[in-house]
């Protein structure tokens, strides 16, 4: 029989980088999960992601017990990595910080795939390009569809 989910909790850590202040503490803590067990299998399952934000879902089961995913990175981050830019323009639509080509577009959309509600590499590279565009990054260069 499976156990009885009694909630999600979703984060944003950085991988290999999780301890129990806030905000993991608190969010794990209302829930009665053992935040030291979470922290703990964490950092064990992102050694290799080191320092990049990653998303994490947490099942937190009727016993206490718990279970997460760990997504990839948001697309934003991404973005402001490979465009060595430290953050987004304040006004997209007049000033631009960075920009990218669209092979490092399709790299970031077929990383993020799994994450993504779309069926064709094509509409995910328009999803990471719209990102783009609202950040103040400039896609440069041909779209190639």
């Amino acid at each position: 029989m499976a156990k009885q989910v009694t909630g999600f909790v979703k984060l944003q850590v950085k991988g290999g980088q999780a301890n129990p202040a806030p905000p993991i503490g608190p969010a794990l803590g209302s829930k009665g999960v053992n935040i030291m067990e979470f922290c703990k299998q964490f950092n064990a399952r992102t050694q290799d992601k080191m320092g990049k934000v990653l998303p994490v879902v947490i099942k937190v089961f009727a016993d206490k017990s718990f279970d997460f995913i760990i997504k990839t990175p948001p697309v934003a981050v991404q973005l402001l990595e490979v465009s060595k830019s430290q953050k987004g323009s304040a006004e997209p639509n007049r000033k631009r910080v960075g920009s990218v080509s669209w092979d490092q577009v399709r790299n970031i959309a077929q990383e993020k795939m799994p994450d993504l509600n779309c069926f064709t590499i094509e509409s995910a590279m328009s999803m990471v390009a719209g990102t783009a565009r609202s950040m103040g990054i400039s896609v440069t260069g041909d779209k190639p569809f």
